[in-house]
C-alpha cells in the first residue's frame, strides 16, 4: 500500500515537472513574416525622416547584416560574410551568453543596428518593446527573452562599427554639389526644386563590388537641341508618350513603380510631402512575399533578405557613380526647354541626375538574386504598397516586374529610353556579381 502511494506521489510530481518544464520551454515559431514586420518597420521610420533610396539601402543592408550573422552562428548551413564581403571583420560570439533563441536575437540584432543608424531610430526602439512584450505572451520566458537581446547587442555593436567604417559619415565634409549649369547638365526640377541628392554616394566603400565603376555602363546618348540628333528624337518619344497619350494601364504602372520619398504636392499656400516608400524598400517587401509564398525557412529567409539588401547597395553605390559622371539633364528640365514649356511629367522627377535609372538597376538586380533562389517562373501578387493605396499586381517572374519597374520610369516621363535600357543591364550584372561572390 505505502508502494502505491509512493508511486502516484511520484508519477504526479513528474507530471507537474513536465508541465511547468513544457511551459518554460514553449517558445512561438518565429517566421519570415516576423523579419518583413521589421523591414516594414524601417520603411514607416524612413518615409518619417523623407530618407533618400540610397541611404535606405545603406540602412537596410547593415540592419540585415545583423540579423544575417546571428543565423551564421547557430545555423551550419549559412556561413558567416567573413572573407566574402570587403573589408568585413571576423564577427565573434560573445561567450558569456546562454539560453537565447537564435531567431529572436537575430530579429533584435536587426532592430538595434537599424535603431542607431536610422535618425529616428527611438521609434524602432519602442517598436522592439512592444515586440518583445507581444513575444513574452505568446511564450517566450524572460530569461531567453534577455539573453537574446543579450546576444543581439553585442552583434549589433561588431556591425556597427563596420558600418562606421564605409565613409558615409565623411560625406558631410565635401565641398556642397553645384549644378554645372551647362546644356544638358542637370538642373533641380519643380515643384520643390530640391539640391541634389547623395552627389557623393560613390565614395562609399561598396559590399561585393571591386570598385563603385566596376559595372561603368556605356555613355548615355549625348545632349544636343539639333532636331535631327538623337538625343532630340529621344526627348520626343517621352514628350509624345506621357500624360493623356498613354493607356490607363501604362499610367497605372507608371504609378504603381513610382516609390519616390520626395515627392511633394503644392496645395497652393506650402509644398506638402507625400507618404512614398523607397525602391528599396518595395523589393525588400517582394522579397518577403516570395519567402512567404514559398515558406522558406526563417534562417534561408534571413539570409536572401541580406543578399538582396547587399544587392541594393552595391547597385545604388555603382548607378550614383555614373548618374553624378555623365550628370544628364532630366527629360522635364530638356522639353519644357526645347520643346514645350507647359509639358509636364506623369510622374514627379526624383532631385538627382537622369541617367542611369536608378530603379531599372536596383530592380534588375534584386530580380537575378530572387530568381536563384525561386526560380525563373515565380508567380506572385505584389501587395507591398496597398496600404499606400495602391492597387496590387502579379507577375509571373521578378524578372518582368524588374522589367515593368524600368519602363514605368519612361511612362512617367522622368527617363529617357537609353537609361532604362542600360539600367538594367547594369543592374543584371551586378546581381549576378553578388550571387557569385556569395552564393
Amino acid at each position: 500500500m505505502a508502494r502505491k502511494v509512493f508511486l502516484t506521489i511520484l508519477l504526479t510530481v513528474a507530471i507537474l515537472y513536465t508541465s511547468c518544464s513544457n511551459k518554460q520551454q514553449r517558445r512561438p515559431a518565429l517566421t519570415s513574416a516576423d523579419i518583413t514586420k521589421v523591414i516594414d518597420q524601417m520603411t514607416i521610420i524612413m518615409i518619417h525622416d523623407v530618407t533618400n533610396p540610397p541611404l535606405a539601402a545603406r540602412f537596410f543592408s547593415y540592419s540585415c547584416l545583423a540579423g544575417y550573422e546571428v543565423i551564421a552562428e547557430n545555423d551550419k548551413g549559412v556561413n558567416s560574410m567573413y572573407g566574402v564581403l570587403n573589408e568585413y571583420p571576423h564577427i565573434k560570439k560573445p561567450a558569456y551568453v546562454s539560453g537565447y533563441d537564435n531567431h529572436l536575437s537575430a530579429l533584435i540584432a536587426m532592430m538595434e543596428t537599424a535603431a542607431k543608424l536610422q535618425p529616428s531610430g527611438s521609434l524602432l526602439i519602442k517598436y522592439e518593446q512592444q515586440f518583445l512584450d507581444s513575444c513574452k505572451k505568446e511564450g517566450f520566458t524572460d530569461e531567453i527573452i534577455d539573453s537574446s537581446k543579450h546576444y543581439a547587442q553585442a552583434i549589433s555593436k561588431q556591425i556597427l562599427v563596420y558600418a562606421k567604417k564605409d565613409k558615409y559619415n565623411r560625406i558631410s565634409n565635401y565641398t556642397r554639389y553645384t549644378p554645372l549649369g551647362t546644356d544638358g547638365s542637370w538642373y533641380p526640377t519643380p515643384p520643390a526644386y530640391m539640391a541634389p541628392v547623395e552627389p557623393y554616394f560613390n565614395t562609399v566603400r561598396t559590399l561585393t563590388l571591386d570598385s563603385c565603376s566596376q559595372f561603368k555602363p556605356v555613355k548615355p546618348i549625348a545632349f544636343s537641341a539639333n532636331k535631327k540628333s538623337t538625343f532630340y528624337k529621344y526627348m520626343l518619344i517621352n514628350y509624345k508618350q506621357s500624360g493623356a497619350v498613354l493607356t490607363q494601364e501604362q499610367r497605372a504602372i507608371a504609378g504603381f513603380w513610382d516609390c519616390n520619398p520626395f515627392a511633394v504636392q503644392d496645395n497652393g499656400h506650402m509644398l506638402v510631402g507625400l507618404k512614398k516608400i523607397s525602391p528599396g524598400a518595395h523589393w525588400l517587401g517582394i522579397t518577403g512575399i516570395a519567402c512567404r509564398q514559398a515558406k522558406t525557412s526563417f534562417s534561408k529567409a534571413m539570409k536572401i533578405h541580406t543578399i538582396v539588401a547587399i544587392g541594393l547597395m552595391d547597385s545604388f553605390i555603382c548607378c550614383w557613380d555614373e548618374k553624378y559622371r555623365s550628370n544628364r539633364i532630366r527629360p522635364e528640365t530638356a522639353i519644357r526647354k526645347y520643346i514645350d514649356p507647359e509639358w509636364r511629367p506623369l510622374l514627379q522627377t526624383p532631385p538627382f541626375p537622369e541617367y542611369l535609372s536608378g530603379h531599372s538597376v536596383i530592380s534588375a538586380s534584386s530580380a537575378v538574386i530572387l530568381t536563384s533562389y525561386f526560380g525563373k517562373d515565380f508567380y506572385y501578387t505584389d501587395n507591398v504598397e496597398e496600404k499606400y493605396g495602391l492597387t496590387p499586381r502579379s507577375f509571373y517572374s521578378f524578372e518582368e516586374a524588374a522589367k515593368e519597374a524600368a519602363i514605368s520610369r519612361l511612362y512617367g516621363g522622368i527617363h529617357f529610353k537609353d537609361a532604362v535600357e542600360n539600367g538594367l543591364l547594369q543592374g543584371q550584372m551586378i546581381g549576378n556579381w553578388v550571387i557569385k561572390k556569395i552564393k
